[in-house]
């Protein structure tokens, strides 16, 4: 089988892979709180977990999947 010629290394996808997961995780600690009554107020939104910590793991994610795409591959060489 030819080798193909990829725009990233096996480095990046995997850095790309584990962002997406933190990301998918920071999501998933947003969510929730919800009232089971619409006309009354549930104090659960305004926890610290939803405020604070969540978006500090999405923020983390994204930063590793900025990383992620812009790390060079030790395995490429380059062409002259």
């Amino acid at each position: 089988m030819a080798k193909r010629d990829f725009a990233f290394g096996k480095e990046n996808f995997i850095l790309i892979a584990v962002a997406v997961a933190v990301i998918a995780i920071g999501f998933m600690l947003m969510s929730g709180g919800g009232s089971q009554d619409p006309t009354g107020f549930n104090p659960e939104i305004f926890s610290s977990r939803r405020i604070v910590v969540a978006p500090a793991v999405t923020v983390i994610g994204f930063v590793l999947m900025i990383f992620g795409i812009l790390k060079n591959s030790k395995n490429k060489e380059v062409a002259e």
